[in-house]
C-alpha cells in the first residue's frame, strides 16, 4: 500500500534570525536595570587637634600662612591667593632657606584649598612645612 502523504526530506540550512533583535533589546534593559553605578562622593576631612605642643623658639626662621574659612590666604603679612602664594615662599626660601612654612588653617577651610596649598610648596621646594593646631583643652 501506497503512502498518500510525502515525507519532507528537505532540511533548512538557515538560522531563524527574527528574534535576535528582540534578545538583545531585553539584554541591554536587564543590564541596565541591575547595573548600579558607584558615585565617589569622596569625605569629610576634620583635621584633629593637637595632644602635644612644642615651642619653636627661633621666629626668624618662620613664615606663617595662615588660610581662612574662604580660601583667603597670608604668608607673614602679605595677603596672596593661591598662583601666588609659591612664589612668595620661593622668595622667603631665597633669602633664608632654613624657613619653616607654618600652616594655620581655619577649621572650616576645605581639605582642597589646603591640599593645592601644599602641592604649591613641594612645586617650588619648600620642604620645612608644619601645621597648627589648637592646644587640647583640659577639663
Amino acid at each position: 500500500m501506497m503512502s498518500r502523504f510525502k515525507k519532507k526530506t528537505r532540511l533548512s540550512s538557515e538560522i531563524p534570525t527574527g528574534t535576535f533583535a528582540d534578545i538583545s533589546f531585553l539584554l541591554i534593559i536587564f543590564f541596565m536595570v541591575t547595573t548600579t553605578f558607584v558615585v565617589y562622593r569622596g569625605f569629610r576631612v576634620s583635621l584633629p587637634d593637637a595632644s602635644r605642643v612644642d615651642t619653636i623658639t627661633a621666629r626668624r626662621h618662620i613664615a606663617n600662612l595662615w588660610i581662612g574659612a574662604d580660601g583667603a590666604m597670608m604668608v607673614d603679612e602679605f595677603q596672596v591667593d593661591l598662583s601666588t602664594v609659591g612664589e612668595t615662599v620661593r622668595a622667603k626660601l631665597a633669602v633664608n632657606p632654613r624657613i619653616i612654612v607654618l600652616i594655620k588653617a581655619d577649621r572650616n577651610t576645605p581639605y582642597k584649598v589646603v591640599s593645592r596649598v601644599l602641592d604649591e610648596l613641594r612645586r617650588v621646594d619648600a620642604r620645612r612645612v608644619s601645621f597648627i593646631a589648637l592646644r587640647e583643652q583640659k577639663q
